[in-house]
């Protein structure tokens, strides 16, 4: 989940985030019109789950391999609410390095619901190849073009939930499933009790992976087949 070209720089630069232009051809038009309007007092941007605290932790370094190129992400929650469609959320920088190159950069969009569940709201993605913006696979916000709020992490998580974090028919759709909980997990950032296992799997990729989140501290691995990345650091 997975951060110029003109459309690239039109998604960054409006964090409000309501409309890039009004040349949507038919089909999107459509989409967008059946997409149900988002009420902003459902959803508040202070996100304080104990598994998604980005209310106490600012910032993460993740590192590791994939497919034999070393991987470094950095994650830094920005301290200000932005808008998407209306709602309020935090925005969260994520800078993804392979060989120590710059690969991809994205912001990704969180607000916690009335029912205390972290709420997956989009991403703005630049693909980055030689220093230079390439694509933006993978973009999409909640509201838009028939895209809706996901579910990135359940109020209280139970072996067996099953929840569809990314919910942007053809561009996005990532799957989660709660597959183990009670765990103990020890990264070079230290030993986290009180972590959870979970299974997510990309259908339009055809991938699957395996992430471990501690109470108090979030995220602390990414592990699939040819791929593991583990927290180093956080404050």
């Amino acid at each position: 989940m997975a951060l110029l070209s003109v459309l690239g720089a039109c998604w960054l630069l409006t964090l409000a985030l309501s409309a890039c232009g009004d040349d949507d051809d038919e089909e999107t038009a459509q989409r967008r019109a059946a997409t149900p309007a988002l009420d902003p007092a459902q959803f508040t941007a202070k996100v304080d789950h104990p598994l998604v605290p980005l209310t106490t932790v600012s910032t993460t370094v993740f590192q590791g391999t994939e497919e034999g190129a070393t991987v470094r992400a950095v994650s830094r929650v920005l301290h200000r609410t932005v808008r998407v469609s209306g709602v309020p959320v935090t925005a969260v920088d994520v800078r993804e390095f392979q060989d120590g190159e710059l690969v991809e950069h994205t912001r990704d969009y969180y607000a916690l619901d009335q029912n205390g569940a972290v709420r997956y709201m989009g991403e703005s993605v630049e693909d980055i190849e030689n220093g230079k913006v390439v694509g933006h696979e993978g973009q999409w916000l909640a509201g838009r073009a028939g895209a809706k709020p996901g579910i990135f992490m359940p109020a209280d998580p139970k072996v067996g939930d099953k929840f569809e974090q990314e919910r942007a028919p053809g561009v996005a759709e990532d799957r989660s499933e709660v597959v183990a909980v009670g765990l103990k997990v020890t990264t070079p950032a230290g030993r986290f009790d009180h972590c959870i296992k979970t299974k997510d799997f990309a259908p339009l990729d055809k991938n699957t992976e395996f992430k471990y989140y501690c109470a108090g501290v979030g995220l602390v691995r990414e592990q699939a087949p040819k791929a593991r990345l583990d927290l180093v650091r956080y404050r």
